[in-house]
């Protein structure tokens, strides 16, 4: 059995992948070729599938998020994902399937169905994907490096969305910086040796309380090294404290889990613990996935049992594909997972800024600055913009999620067409006790975002376990929640807004590319984000979300409000976006409170072909809620309609009549239309002339009725029968046969 579904398999037609693989630098010159990777080299790759039914995701998580909808919060299992909205098993099996047949060993499967991993030699990777694994030197790095020369195809008979680790041109690197010799170190306040900033003491200025400790919660680690935990204990030796979370380091893809000096260093993957542990002391448990791509980390993120809520990665890269990770990133939102990425430490972003996963639209960006305290575990006295910190447009071009649109109109600098960053920051200056690689730890020389970024996810275990206290459902994705807050009343004292200071973008009142929307003060920030559950609001849905009309034609889509916490205001409702020649009315407008409206969409003949997102847009006082309709302007059906003229002929025998027959094409029609004619009586005869009408359809043909002599008086009935490619079309004429 098996052996005959391979061989369908590898029947089918070859497929292009859903995202790039080619590096420019290969194709465009900038990287010469170094020869070719030796064909019998094992190389793991991990095969990963497309998820399905995008449309319908994108409306959940638009509507998980979105406080007056009934599926606000309602994350989903890992196998809910799956059921809803992961590849089918069927695919997942042909995946397997097709491996196999092409001499690939299957040495991971994971439970959401997006990840294959698999081990392979260079000459069977080439003949599976229909690529040549080529040697390049690196154009602007004093090394080679390994990729593919075109674009991988599978013989499968579907896409996949990407296969990783074909190439190692981007090699990540931790969002971590050591302190230049000419500059000196601002640490005057901190709690570890030379009054440097131990974790503990972020807690204290960023939190300040001692109710919250993470409790109950999880946080797991993004990390391409693993560690050793010989440094994390030497760090709270010397700080005079003790951890009492445990540590549990996972292997992603057979990656080792420890790092030991020399050959490893655990830097970035010491410091991550030390920040997060220092935030949430209590956590439940501190889990630590390693691996070697980040397909097989994010993945094991997104299925580890169990899931933990907010993950932390302080690692950059550039991929071939900047949509690469989205797949991991919508399931991380629709499960109830929150991932922060560190901004970078190469001041503002620019267009070649390496920053990546920081700017897409389904993480937290975390930013850095400069914090002052106190005194030793002192509480928050002052901050800036960090100069080195990134923030600014996105470099990958990440479109502007609707969450961030009403902050980017009131920042000067922001971008209203792409995704800006970060949304958050936190202490990222050279002002941090560090102990790495089994020696001498350091005080003051290593700064980055990398210390900012689980701070952050820290931080976010002490919301989450208050969030379980009330009986609540834990945060989620916080973006949309963190923007609206941003733009309230109570920003002020929910945040510290940064407003001095420049990473090259300045720091501005409110939201600005520097430091997002600053940093957490204290409870307040917990409160008002555990309270946005209990604001009265409203939340709009679609059905249908897509409406097809050819020109000239009309549609119709029902408009919902739902709302919370007693709302029962007025909703004005407008629509943009329609093109033109498109008129939309909504009956009722406003609606009052919840309800319904009527959305009618007019298409006017002249209405130019193609597809149109309308934004149908609720607004009731400060509140704006946004529901898209997709209209997709269609050709009209391909097709002709006949007709005669006269209806009615009145005929003597021994004479004849005639009556035109008409027919009009639709669409792309194009094709003879043949005339015939049945019903009549005998003695009469009907002829057409011409019998076919000549492609592409349009035109008119006469029919003339001869009536004998002995035909019975009265009414007859002539059914006119027309076949144009294979559609039948009949229209009738009533023949009254005179004396």
């Amino acid at each position: 059995m098996l052996v005959s579904a391979v061989s369908n398999v590898g029947r089918a037609e070859s497929r292009s992948l859903m995202t790039k693989h080619v590096r420019g630098v290969t194709v465009n010159g900038q990287a010469p070729s170094a020869g070719r990777l030796p064909a019998g080299q094992s190389m793991r790759l991990v095969i990963v599938l497309p998820l399905g039914n995008a449309l319908a995701l994108d409306q959940f998580l638009k509507e998980l998020y979105n406080p007056a909808s009934p599926s606000y919060r309602r994350y989903l299992s890992v196998d809910e994902f799956t059921t809803r909205f992961g590849p089918t098993e069927h695919d997942y099996d042909a995946v397997l399937r097709w491996a196999e047949g092409n001499g690939f060993t299957v040495v991971g499967t994971s439970r959401n169905r997006l990840n294959v991993d698999v081990t392979g030699s260079v000459a069977t990777i080439e003949a599976a994907l229909h690529v040549n694994m080529g040697l390049y030197r690196h154009p602007t790095e004093n090394r080679t490096f390994y990729a593919p020369d075109r674009e991988p195809t599978v013989d499968l008979p579907f896409q996949l969305w990407r296969i990783a680790g074909l190439d190692n041109y981007s090699i990540p690197q931790p969002a971590l910086i050591r302190r230049p010799a000419n500059i000196t170190s601002a640490a005057t306040t901190g709690s570890c040796p030379e009054q440097s900033f131990c974790g503990s003491d972020m807690r204290a200025a960023y939190y300040g309380g001692t109710a919250l400790t993470g409790s109950g919660q999880s946080l797991g680690l993004f990390e391409f090294l693993g560690t050793d935990i010989a440094d994390l204990n030497t760090y709270y030796t010397n700080a005079g404290q003790t951890n009492n979370v445990p540590i549990t380091l996972v292997s992603t893809d057979g990656t080792s889990t420890s790092c030991v000096a020399p050959g490893c260093d655990d830097t970035e993957q010491t410091l991550d613990m030390t920040q997060a542990l220092g935030m949430a002391p209590g956590l439940a448990n501190l889990v630590v996935f390693v691996g070697s791509t980040d397909a097989a980390i994010f993945n094991a993120m997104a299925t580890s049992i169990p899931l933990n809520a907010q993950l932390s990665c302080s690692w950059l890269w550039s991929p071939a594909d900047p949509g690469t990770d989205n797949p991991y990133f919508q399931e991380f939102a629709a499960q109830g997972q929150n991932l922060f990425s560190a901004a970078g430490d190469g001041g503002a972003w620019t267009p070649s800024s390496i920053i990546y996963p920081s700017d897409d639209v389904y993480i937290t960006s975390v930013g850095g600055t400069d914090l002052t305290t106190t005194g030793p575990g002192g509480a928050w006295s002052s901050e800036t913009a960090w100069v080195d910190g990134g923030g600014g447009i996105s470099p990958n071009k990440f479109a502007i999620p609707f969450w961030q649109t009403t902050a980017a109109s009131g920042c000067s600098k922001c971008s209203s067409a792409y995704r800006n960053g970060p949304d958050v920051s936190a202490n990222s200056n050279f002002t941090f006790y560090v102990c790495a690689n089994q020696t001498t730890c350091t005080a003051n020389l290593y700064g980055g975002t990398s210390f900012a970024t689980p701070m952050w996810a820290g931080y976010l275990a002490l919301i989450n376990e208050q969030a379980v206290r009330n009986g609540q459902h834990t945060l989620g994705f916080i973006n949309p929640a963190i923007y609206d807050i941003g733009l309230s009343a109570s920003y002020d004292t929910d945040f510290h807004d940064i407003a001095s200071g420049s990473n090259g973008e300045p720091a501005t009142i409110g939201y600005d590319l520097a430091t997002g929307w600053g940093s957490p003060n204290g409870s307040a920030l917990i409160t008002a984000l555990l309270s946005t559950i209990n604001t009265p609001g409203f939340g709009l849905t679609a059905s249908p979300t897509m409406v097809s009309v050819a020109p000239g034609g009309t549609a119709t889509a029902t408009i919902t409000s739902a709302v919370i916490n007693g709302f029962a205001s007025a909703i004005s409702l407008s629509a943009t976006g329609q093109p033109a020649g498109v008129n939309i009315t909504f009956n009722p407008n406003p609606i009052n409170g919840a309800g319904t409206s009527t959305m009618s969409i007019t298409v006017g003949s002249s209405t130019a072909i193609g597809s149109y997102s309308i934004k149908v847009t609720g607004t009731s006082g400060g509140i704006t809620e946004v529901v898209t309709v997709t209209l997709a302007v269609t050709k009209p059906a391909a097709g002709y309609t006949i007709s005669a003229s006269p209806t009615s002929i009145s005929v003597a025998r021994g004479g004849s009549g005639t009556s035109t027959v008409t027919t009009t094409i639709s669409g792309n029609f194009d094709s003879a239309i043949s005339l015939s004619a049945t019903g009549y009586p005998t003695g009469v005869t009907v002829t057409f002339s011409p019998e076919t009408i000549r492609a592409p359809g349009a035109g008119t043909s006469t029919m003339k009725v001869k009536v004998g002599k002995g035909v019975a008086l009265g009414d007859h009935t002539i059914t006119i029968n027309a076949t144009g490619a294979g559609i039948p079309r009949t229209v009738q004429v009533t023949l009254d046969v005179l004396n």
